[in-house]
């Protein structure tokens, strides 16, 4: 079906298609696009975005997706080659996403979310998989050695010295447990949603093994320039005791659990509120200034409240 769709050099081959339209663009500028072969035909052509990922969405699907109860595009042709440029998928198009973040969609995904973090992960352990952000121990250490720039973008958004003190202090006497389970990796709004009623969950590429909140932290308080949102202490708690109840975790170590996320949602804020702020201060960032300030309000309000529960 899919015969000279691609030209050699990884490209739509507009001579055999009826007409296409960007969806979003990668990191490395390509756009992964729906393309119509007919009227009433379309497809999803997804180059590689990231060099970093070549050949690893393939190697998901084919492996581990298959196994799960999940709704998300499925492959119908592929390229996996050496050359970044060469590498490409052409998936099935489930229609228009609606990108939302509600009580109902977050439950949802909490559910789902623990059948993959419940999937064998010795089957995956040899693999090379990787995340699209450091680990968090690398977050904690670099944010521990530039103490003095937290502080300074605190104080720019008038953030009490105290919040800084009680996450540095959490980290330095209880550092994050070594528990690895199967990860989505980069799970914020923009890869999960509605297609005709069903929750969808999209782009594996950065699927990999590292800790279960990781992904919870990406569903509940990671923030995006593109889609902005309210969660709240509420939503948090609701998301965090849905996953207790689905992954069997008794009553006398939620404590211990939500603590130890409250900490991981913290350091992960404030690395992503560093970072933030330097595409705000260098100018070099897709976004505008105004997503950049709307996601790092988003971010510092995350933070607050989760530093405000790890003493609790």
């Amino acid at each position: 079906m899919f015969t000279n769709i691609v030209n050699a050099d990884g490209t739509l081959n507009d001579q055999n298609i009826l007409r296409r339209e960007n969806i979003y663009q990668g990191v490395n500028g390509r756009f992964v696009e729906r393309f119509f072969i007919d009227a009433s035909n379309s497809y999803i052509f997804k180059p590689l975005t990231n060099n970093s990922q070549l050949g690893k969405e393939v190697w998901i699907f084919e492996n581990v997706l298959a196994e799960l109860p999940l709704k998300y595009p499925k492959i119908l042709s592929y390229s996996v080659h050496s050359k970044p440029i060469s590498n490409w998928i052409i998936l099935e198009d489930l229609g228009t996403i609606n990108h939302t973040f509600d009580t109902d969609i977050a439950l949802k995904l909490t559910v789902l979310m623990a059948k993959w973090h419940s999937f064998p992960i010795a089957r995956i352990s040899n693999t090379q998989l990787k995340g699209p952000k450091p680990p968090i121990q690398e977050m904690a250490a670099y944010i521990l050695k530039n103490k003095e720039k937290v502080f300074a973008v605190f104080r720019l958004h008038n953030v009490s010295s105290l919040i800084g003190n009680i996450i540095f202090n959490a980290y330095t006497d209880n550092p994050f447990s070594d528990k690895k389970v199967l990860c989505h990796g980069d799970l914020h709004t923009g890869n999960f949603g509605y297609a005709d009623d069903k929750t969808v969950v999209l782009d594996w590429e950065h699927c990999h093994l590292n800790t279960p909140y990781w992904d919870l932290y990406h569903l509940i308080d990671i923030s995006h320039p593109d889609f902005p949102r309210e969660s709240g202490r509420t939503l948090r708690n609701m998301i965090l005791d849905c996953y207790c109840d689905e992954l069997g975790i008794p009553a006398s170590e939620r404590k211990q659990f939500k603590r130890e996320y409250y900490l991981f949602s913290a350091v992960f804020s404030i690395w992503m509120m560093l970072l933030i702020q330097s595409d705000l201060d260098n100018q070099n960032s897709k976004w505008t200034p105004e997503q950049l300030s709307r996601q790092l309000k988003e971010t510092i309000r995350n933070l607050v409240e989760c530093a405000g529960k790890i003493s609790y």
